[in-house]
């Protein structure tokens, strides 16, 4: 076969993965995870089932690829956020990458709701998932690091009963960290991905109104919860 050829197929695979993927889409906005079905699919971009197969060979691998897709495009706008936020202190840093979590959220709620909602019964994400689920963590992280490293941390105060844990979490998760700020650091992640899910799945109407500046002061509040309580660095 001629690279020309080669090409070509490359091309069209490509296109038609997309086109799937699309779809796939289409029908969590409409259906949610649990219906998704490459039969569906399928039918609506009319292939036969049997030539989806080849480039999907189950209804799992389909979520799979949406999911680190969904991942890997919230990860790239957390990583454009701090990028532009270069130069300011650690709070900032850290308050802009929890917007651009937020806006990113908003603007694509049922991929949010993929990742960070209600898990899909029968399925279990892969290890494949890991690196694109880690790319925001890390963004966080690294500013952590930095203050660490800079203007420094204020620890948090830890509870003796719960400091094996602590230790725990450091070892494997950040041990250049102090366990105080690990604990810290996983309580703020949760908290995060909590404001942002009430305000996707409609928890916070008829409760919170200004939502941008709630969100804001929010995501301040746990930046100073973490230990980052110098503004500039």
């Amino acid at each position: 076969m001629s690279s020309t050829a080669h090409g070509a197929r490359a091309r069209a695979r490509i296109e038609v993965t997309a086109a799937i993927k699309d779809e796939a889409r289409a029908q969590l906005a409409a259906e949610g995870a649990a219906k998704l079905s490459l039969r569906a699919v399928a039918r609506e971009l009319g292939m036969a089932s049997s030539a989806l197969y080849r480039y999907f060979p189950s209804r799992d691998d389909l979520l799979t690829a949406l999911i680190i897709d969904a991942y890997n495009s919230l990860g790239e706008a957390a990583e454009t956020a701090h990028e532009a936020a270069a130069g300011t202190g650690p709070i900032r840093r850290w308050t802009a990458v929890c917007e651009a979590v937020r806006t990113w959220a908003l603007a694509h709620p049922h991929e949010y709701a993929l990742i960070y909602g209600s898990p899909v019964p029968g399925y279990s994400a892969p290890a494949d998932t890991i690196p694109a689920a880690a790319r925001v963590a890390y963004v966080f992280l690294g500013i952590v690091r930095d203050a660490h490293r800079g203007p420094g941390l204020a620890k948090p105060p830890l509870p003796a009963e719960l400091r094996p844990e602590a230790h725990r979490m450091a070892a494997d998760l950040a041990p250049d960290l102090p366990p105080e700020t690990v604990t810290a650091f996983v309580a703020a992640w949760a908290e995060l991905f909590g404001l942002v899910g009430f305000e996707v799945f409609g928890q916070f109407n008829r409760v919170v109104e200004d939502r941008e500046a709630f969100f804001r002061h929010a995501a301040e509040r746990l930046a100073h919860a973490v230990g980052l309580v110098f503004p500039s660095g």
